[in-house]
């Protein structure tokens, strides 16, 4: 029997479908695909760690807070030269230190615990989805940005979960350190007289307006000249992704590369691809030379800024040494919280551009799940025949844009029955893949056996890694062979 395959031309099969448009709303897309982790079957697990870290963010304030006190003692006994109380805060501050080792410890051990169960939810999500029913076959054909599936769920994950819980403690360890040292700076400012219209008024904690006024202006002129490196990260994410997919086509096709010699292309598309690196190193180089010329100036400033503003009160003898270095470090400190953009900058890029990665792939997933799952006029309808019967009724196959490259096809294959399939070997391919749900772009129907199963052989046969009876039993289970 012979089935001849035929050419679909340019007409469509159906109505275009309408484009799939995306929520505008980075922050909700992210916590639907991620914040999905602190409600999931283990949400008591991780709700714990989640309340243990906020409970040891809280202890790794306390300790700056102490040796901001630990401080003014140290130098008020300096200043009066006083070893007896020198050496009580020497004793006083190996009790701080004790207490510093042990809760940073303790915090970095529960937080990268947390990182790695984050990980371990969301890759498990992604390869679920991914894996499932051919669809790591099928995302190939859908629009979007969600090129190298592989580099997405390995890195990608990686970064977004690692990076999302260090900015999230730090930006919360931030907000207590302001907290904290604003109230401390506050009281150590007093009130500074200031003439003004021909009024002398007393402005309250005026180092702590100082202080927002240094940290604001220099968080906005970081903002400003960080703008590009976001850009500048997502390329250069995408173009060291499609040199590892390069190297790693080229391992898998070794064999047929070595039989035609074609080692000389080869060095030449991955040199091409290398270049693309190189391009996007060089445009995140200067975009981080803009941020860590203003940031390397800012941090030596903000060292002898205080100093020098608090210093006229000292000279003149209304607060002591150890009142002068007390205020200098609460106002490096509430000026580093407030600088936490500026700290963070490069790190919430680099964040960014992974997820939008990741959110990418996850989209282009779910866009395909939808299309399968809902059989329409838009997709090919698999089901069951009556008998051993292989039949196709009015079948029409299409590219997932909405081109029919096969229309009209009819025919019933018995059991038993030989059959040579001719046409456009293209289109014939789809057919197969029909057959095997894998190709669902379309209208029409198939039939399939009833109770039989179909063998396909791929043109380039794989094997898994892993034992001999891996191998021979796949894709079951190992176990179901008998011994």
């Amino acid at each position: 029997m012979t089935a001849n395959v035929p050419n679909g031309g340019e007409s469509p099969p159906g109505d275009v479908r309408p484009p799939v448009v995306r929520p505008p709303s980075f922050t909700r897309q992210f916590l639907r695909l991620a914040g999905a982790y602190w409600s999931s079957e283990d949400r008591f697990k991780v709700w714990s760690l989640t309340l243990l870290l906020a409970a040891l963010t809280v202890a790794q304030v306390i300790v700056p807070v102490m040796i901001n006190g630990w401080s003014k003692r140290l130098f008020d006994a300096l200043e009066q030269h006083s070893m007896d109380r020198f050496m009580v805060q020497i004793g006083a501050l190996a009790i701080i230190l004790v207490a510093s080792m042990t809760v940073t410890a303790t915090h970095l051990a529960v937080k990268r615990r947390m990182q790695l169960g984050w990980r371990r939810w969301l890759t498990r999500r992604l390869l679920d989805d991914w894996m499932d029913a051919g669809r790591h076959f099928q995302v190939k054909f859908m629009p979007g940005h969600h090129d190298n599936p592989d580099g997405r769920i390995a890195e990608d994950i990686r970064n977004v979960t690692e990076s999302a819980i260090d900015l999230a403690h730090s930006f919360v360890y931030c907000i207590l350190l302001l907290a904290s040292f604003a109230q401390i700076l506050w009281s150590l400012s007093g009130e500074l007289p200031v003439e003004m219209f021909g009024m002398e008024l007393n402005v309250p904690g005026h180092m702590v307006w100082v202080a927002m006024l240094y940290a604001t202006a220099g968080t906005g002129a970081a903002l400003l000249l960080g703008r590009p490196l976001v850009r500048a990260v997502d390329k250069r994410q995408t173009v060291e992704a499609n040199f590892r997919f390069g190297l790693v086509r080229a391992r898998e096709n070794s064999e047929a590369i070595a039989l035609v010699h074609g080692e000389t292309d080869e060095r030449r598309r991955l040199a091409d691809l290398f270049r693309g690196i190189q391009n996007g190193w060089n445009f995140q180089t200067g975009a981080l030379i803009k941020i860590f010329l203003f940031t390397s100036g800012y941090s030596v400033l903000s060292t002898a800024f205080p100093v020098i503003v608090a210093a006229p009160r000292y000279i003149a003898g209304a607060i002591t040494l150890g009142v002068l270095m007390q205020t200098a470090q609460a106002f490096q400190q509430m000026a580093a919280a407030l600088s936490w953009p500026i700290d963070n900058l490069a790190k919430g890029a680099e964040w960014r551009a992974s997820v939008d990665r990741v959110l990418g792939l996850h989209d282009a997933l779910q866009d395909l799940k939808e299309d399968v799952s809902h059989v329409d006029h838009h997709t090919i309808a698999i089901e069951t025949s009556t008998g051993p019967v292989l039949a196709f009724r009015n079948l029409a196959v299409a590219n997932p844009d909405g081109v029919a490259v096969v229309v009209g096809f009819d025919a019933e294959i018995g059991l038993g029955e030989r059959v040579l399939i001719s046409g456009d070997p293209r289109a014939a391919v789809k057919l197969f893949k029909v057959v095997a749900k894998l190709w669902p772009w379309g209208q029409g129907k198939v039939e399939l056996p009833a109770g039989a199963s179909i063998f396909f052989m791929p043109q380039r046969p794989y094997l898994p890694i892993g034992t001999l009876r891996d191998a021979i039993s796949y894709p079951a289970p190992p176990r179901r062979l008998r011994r």
